[in-house]
C-alpha cells in the first residue's frame, strides 16, 4: 500500500478525489531553499481545467503549506502541503458503484482493497491526486532553475495534430513555462482545441503525446542497470494516470536505424565534450551525458466518456452496460504536462541529492 516515491528527496501522496482534502509530504529537501508561493500558484493554474476542453469541475486548488517552511525558506524538515476539495458531486457515482468503468481502476481497486476503497470519482486513483504532485513539483522546479536546470513539456501531439520538435531547448523551455496550453507552434493550439471540442460533442475523448526536456543537468547523474536515469524517470512518470508508453531520444525509431545513423558522434569544442546529435536523449549507460534529456510519453484518451459501453457488475459477477453521468475531461493531455514536469523534477532533485548530497539545491 505504498504511496511514496524517491530515495533521498521523497514525495508521499494522500487523499481521495471526493475526500475532505488531498495533499503531499515532500521530505529530504535541504534547508535554505526559497519557497515562492506565487510560482506554486502559477503551476497549479497550469493544471486547472478551463473551457470546453476540460471537465466542468472547478476547484480553487489553494495550496496550504502547514510545515517545513519558515520565513519563505525550507527548514529541512518535511514540507506538508494540503489542498481542500470543495466542488464534489459524489452522487454522480452512487448508481455505478459496482460497474467497472472501461479503462478505469474500479475493478482492480475493488480486488486490491476488498471493497473498502473510496470509489467516488476514482478515489485515490483519480487524476485529482496530481494536484499535490504539482504543488510539490513547483517547489522543486523553482529550486532546479536556481541551479540552471530547466524542465519543461510541450504537447507534441494531440488528437493526431503534431507540434514542432524542441529546437533551441533552453529558449523553448523558458517559453513554455508561462503557457497554459503548452505548444511550441502557436498555430497548432486552436487546431488541437477544436479537435478536443469535437470529440466532446461526440461524447468521446482524445489522447496525445507529451515531450519533455531537461536542460542543464550535470554530466554523470544516474546509475547503471536498475536505477538508470531512464528507469527512474519511467518509474515516476508511469505513476501519472493515463500514461501508457515512454521513449527517450529517438526511441522506437532507433530500431529501424543502422548503428552509423543511431550513434551520437562525440566532439570536443573549447575543452567541452558534447555530441553532434542527440538520438539517445542525453543518456548513455543510464547516466546523463550533458546534453538535454529528451523523452516522450503516450497519454491515452480519457477513459470517462458519455457513450454507452459494455462492462460487468463486479459484485454480482454478471454482464452489464454503463452510461456515465457527471463531469469529465474530453482530454487530459494539456493538463498533464505540468504533472509530467513535476514528476521529472522529483526524479532529478532526488538523483542530484544522491550524487552530490542533500544540500545541493540549497540557495547560496
Amino acid at each position: 500500500m505504498k504511496n511514496t516515491f524517491g530515495s533521498s528527496v521523497s514525495l508521499t501522496l494522500f487523499g481521495e478525489s471526493h475526500g475532505e482534502a488531498i495533499g503531499a509530504v515532500l521530505d529530504g529537501l535541504a534547508p535554505g531553499i526559497r519557497i515562492d508561493e506565487n510560482y506554486i500558484a502559477k503551476k497549479m493554474h497550469q493544471r486547472m481545467p478551463y473551457g470546453k476542453i476540460s471537465t466542468a469541475r472547478r476547484e480553487d486548488d489553494n495550496v496550504e503549506i502547514v510545515s517545513g517552511v519558515y520565513n519563505g525558506f525550507s527548514t529541512g524538515t518535511p514540507i506538508a502541503l494540503i489542498i481542500k476539495n470543495a466542488d464534489m458531486h459524489s452522487k454522480d457515482y452512487s448508481s455505478t458503484r459496482s460497474l467497472a468503468r472501461p479503462g478505469h481502476a474500479d475493478f482492480t481497486a475493488f480486488c486490491k482493497y476488498h471493497g473498502f476503497e473510496d470509489f467516488r470519482g476514482g478515489g485515490h486513483f483519480s487524476g485529482r491526486i496530481t494536484a499535490p504532485v504539482v504543488a510539490a513539483g513547483a517547489i522543486l522546479l523553482d529550486a532546479l532553475r536556481e541551479k540552471g536546470i530547466y524542465i519543461g513539456t510541450h504537447i507534441k501531439k494531440c488528437a493526431g495534430i503534431s507540434d514542432r520538435d524542441f529546437d533551441d531547448v533552453k529558449s523553448d523551455l523558458i517559453a513554455v513555462d508561462d503557457k497554459i496550453f503548452s505548444v511550441l507552434d502557436t498555430d497548432k493550439e486552436n487546431e488541437m482545441k477544436s479537435a478536443i471540442e469535437k470529440a466532446a460533442e461526440n461524447k468521446d475523448s482524445v489522447g496525445g503525446i507529451l515531450e519533455t526536456a531537461v536542460y542543464g543537468i550535470p554530466t554523470g547523474i544516474g546509475e547503471p542497470w536498475f536505477d538508470s536515469l531512464e528507469s527512474v524517470i519511467s518509474h515516476a512518470v508511469f505513476g501519472m494516470p493515463a500514461v501508457k508508453g515512454i521513449e527517450f531520444g529517438m526511441g522506437f525509431e532507433l530500431a529501424d536505424m543502422l548503428g552509423s545513423q543511431a550513434n551520437d558522434p562525440f566532439v570536443c569544442e573549447n575543452g567541452k565534450i558534447s555530441t553532434l546529435t542527440n538520438n539517445n536523449g542525453g543518456i548513455n549507460g543510464g547516466i546523463s551525458n550533458g546534453l538535454p534529456i529528451v523523452f516522450r510519453t503516450a497519454v491515452k484518451p480519457t477513459p470517462s466518456i458519455f457513450q454507452k459501453q459494455t462492462t460487468v457488475d463486479f459484485i454480482k459477477s454478471e454482464n452489464a452496460e454503463i452510461e456515465l453521468n457527471g463531469r469529465h475531461d474530453p482530454c487530459i493531455v494539456h493538463r498533464a504536462r505540468v504533472v509530467q514536469d513535476s514528476l521529472t523534477a522529483l526524479v532529478v532533485a532526488d538523483m542530484l541529492a544522491l550524487r552530490f548530497g542533500t544540500d545541493y539545491l540549497a540557495t547560496k
